[in-house]
């Protein structure tokens, strides 16, 4: 959800709702490898689990460090011939960032791991059917939460496009959230 309100406030409301797009597509990823088995499988082992944390915490850092770098820039860096709002990241950046922090966060997988099995009956005949529908649904709900956010969040982004310095603020501010969040995530324990 820091995702999809950071870019919102940083890109618009449009952005806010492809990376929601994005979070839901990782999201719907992690039913369908629950469903298989494959979440079960990256659990059991202490290898991939640990690598998995790290490269999302990794990343979360990586795009925090990217954000507020990116304020540090001059104006003799950025020319003055620049128009003041520059920054259109394209939708298929922010949907893969949007897949990406959800795929290798662990957090998420053991969410899929240990809630979402109680909620199946193992003697069920369609145990794998439920375990997909719980999934997908899971993703639906969280996709509208995020665009209800994304939306409200995208609607302060036009005062901010505006004023570079409140910009940068808000860059600083949510890159510095994302570094924290992957130092927790690199820190979480099993």
């Amino acid at each position: 959800m820091a995702y999809v309100i950071g870019q919102s406030v940083a890109n618009g409301r449009r952005a806010g709702i492809v990376s929601a797009s994005g979070v839901a597509l990782g999201s719907c990823t992690h039913a369908i490898a629950s469903t298989l088995g494959l979440t079960a499988l990256i659990t059991a082992s202490p290898v991939m689990f640990t690598a998995i944390k790290y490269i999302g915490a990794s990343y979360l850092m990586f795009l925090g460090g990217k954000m507020m770098l990116g304020t540090f820039i001059s104006k003799k860096d950025r020319g003055d011939a620049a128009p003041q709002n520059t920054r259109k990241v394209s939708a298929y950046r922010l949907l893969s960032r949007g897949f990406i922090t959800t795929l290798t966060n662990p957090k998420v997988l053991l969410f899929f791991i240990s809630f979402f099995p109680q909620f199946v009956t193992p003697e069920g005949e369609q145990h794998a059917a439920s375990f997909l529908l719980l999934g997908l649904t899971y993703a639906f709900i969280a996709f509208l939460t995020d665009v209800t956010f994304a939306i409200l969040a995208g609607s302060t982004a036009g005062a901010v496009a505006g004023n570079r310095k409140l910009q940068n603020l808000l860059d600083r501010i949510v890159g510095a959230t994302f570094i924290a969040l992957g130092v927790r995530l690199a820190l979480t324990r099993r």
